[in-house]
This record gives structure tokens, sequence and C-alpha cells, in this order.
């Protein structure tokens, strides 16, 4: 089975634990995952069956958007309910208004560090094991882009945000950051992926759901799901000869080299192979390409 499965997950386990479940209950020995969600995070994790694998670097630069109840009046070690409390301040006095000018420093390019709590290495090691471990180590401010930052709900001392991000970006960072503008503190209760690319929270499927269907083959979205916004171009019998011998061609379609890349089709509607234009040849070279 080759393909994608939009999937719920539940807070409490691990993204890993998600494949883990998919990988016995669909019998596929290929199983993987893109956007690893904390373990108290829920919802849309992608998880991709057989060949798809082969296109999970697709989906990670797409935006993904995030809903998150934050907690006025309190920062963590983890930036998140779960962790140690390190402040707790009166945050009575702060008015929507306040959060509203507050957000507005949030909103377009801004630079980030990441928390100690995260999958992110320093020498070979998580730093997620480090921070466990008692230690803390300076982590580098990187740029992260944020197209929407939305203030939904203010009922004191909770706050509910929406946020579309681009990649690298974390919403317990931006909790903490947040309470620090505010000078009261703050830090992430519930947090909810509800859009990752194409894929919508509204459209997934339980884990639940994925154990008690006979035919839960019907939940499996085509692995060129995710390249549906692509320049596509279908090509011959001789063209796709050349293609699976890994042979660069020239497109006969007019597909704009500055797509920098395309999916290819047989006369069938079959996924040949993705290709990339190469500046210096003029012609487009076979990337991936699927038996």
């Amino acid at each position: 089975m080759d393909g994608i499965l939009n999937i719920n997950k539940p807070a409490g386990i691990t993204s890993f634990e998600v494949v883990s479940i998919v990988r016995h209950l669909t019998g596929e020995r290929r199983v993987g995952h893109a956007g690893t969600l904390d373990p108290f995070a829920s919802g849309v994790l992608p998880v991709f069956l057989g060949r798809s694998t082969r296109v999970i670097e697709f989906l990670m630069d797409a935006s993904k958007t995030y809903r998150a109840c934050v907690r006025l009046g309190m920062a963590t070690d983890t930036y998140d309910i779960e962790g140690r409390i390190l402040q707790q301040a009166d945050a009575s006095s702060i008015t929507p208004q306040k959060i509203e000018s507050a957000l507005e420093s949030f909103r377009g390019s801004i630079e980030q560090e990441p928390p100690m709590y995260s999958a992110l290495k320093h020498n070979g090691q998580r730093l997620y094991e480090l921070a466990r471990a008692g230690v803390t180590v300076e982590r580098e401010r990187r740029q992260v882009h944020i197209y929407r930052l939305e203030l939904l709900d203010y009922t004191p001392p909770l706050i509910t945000i929406e946020m579309e991000c681009g990649r690298g970006t974390y919403v317990r960072s931006l909790a903490n950051d947040l309470g620090v503008l505010l000078g009261c503190g703050a830090c992430v209760v519930v947090l909810e992926r509800v859009k990752y690319g194409p894929f919508d929270v509204k459209e997934s499927i339980s884990l639940e759901e994925l154990r008690s269907s006979r035919e839960w083959q019907r939940f499996v979205y085509p692995l060129d799901f995710i390249m549906q916004h692509w320049e596509s171009v279908i090509v011959g019998d001789d063209e796709e000869r050349f293609i699976r011998n890994g042979v660069s061609i020239m497109l006969t379609e007019g597909i704009a080299p500055a797509a920098g890349r395309c999916c290819a089709y047989d006369n069938k509607g079959s996924l040949v192979a993705i290709l990339g234009y190469d500046t210096e040849s003029g012609k487009w070279r076979p990337q991936k390409v699927f038996n």
C-alpha cells in the first residue's frame, strides 16, 4: 500500500508511537511521518506508507496552522503546562488590547530561540535529553515566519490563539516570548495542529477509526497528493524509458524552468518520477523515480 494517512494524533503519545501503531494496523513495513508533534499536542500528523515515504521531504516546507490555549501568569521550563513552574504572576491587568499589541510583534519574519525541551541536537545529543539531565545550553536564535497570528478568545487567564507559520516555528517558544513581552509569563496549556499543507484536521482520521475500520484503505491519499499544486507533464514511452534509466530529458510541453521541479506521469496517469530542472543543460533530471 502506497499513500498517505491524515492521522489525528491524540495528546499523550509520541509521533513515533503513532507510526508504530499504523505499521501494526496496516501491515506495511515502510511507514514514516512528517512534522513531529510534541506528546502533549494533538492534531494533523501525515503518516506515509510504502513508496510515499520517499516524498516526505516535499511536505516539510509546507505551512502549518496551530490552535493553542495559552495561560498567562505562569512560565515553565518546558514552555508548556507540563513543565516545572519557574514564575507565577498576577495577569489580571492584561487587557485584550495589550495582548493584540504584543501579538503584532510576532507577525512576519521573527527570530526565535528553540526551547531546551525540543528534539534539536547539540553536539549530537537531543536538547530534551540535556534538559532532563539538568543541563542548559545556548541555542542559536533562528529566523522563522509567522504568516498569520490571531487572538480567538480571552477568558482570563487563558487566551486562545491561531497561528499559521513556516518550518521550524515553535508555538511553545512564541507563548513564552509573549509572556516575557507582557511581563507576566505564559505557557501553552493545549496545542492542536489544525492544518499541515493540504491536510486539514476536519478531514483527518483518528487511531480508533483506523483500528475499527475494515476498509481503512479508503482513507489513504495517493502519494502525489502533496504535489497537487506542482506543474505536471505527461511523457511518452521513449521519454519514460529515459527517465527510468536516470537520463535527463527535454520536455516538449511548456513547463517553465522557473518551476524548478515537476511531476511526470505516463499515459495511464501513473506517477513516473519527480523531475528537477538542470540550469546548465537545460534539461529535466530525474530526482525520484517510481517503479
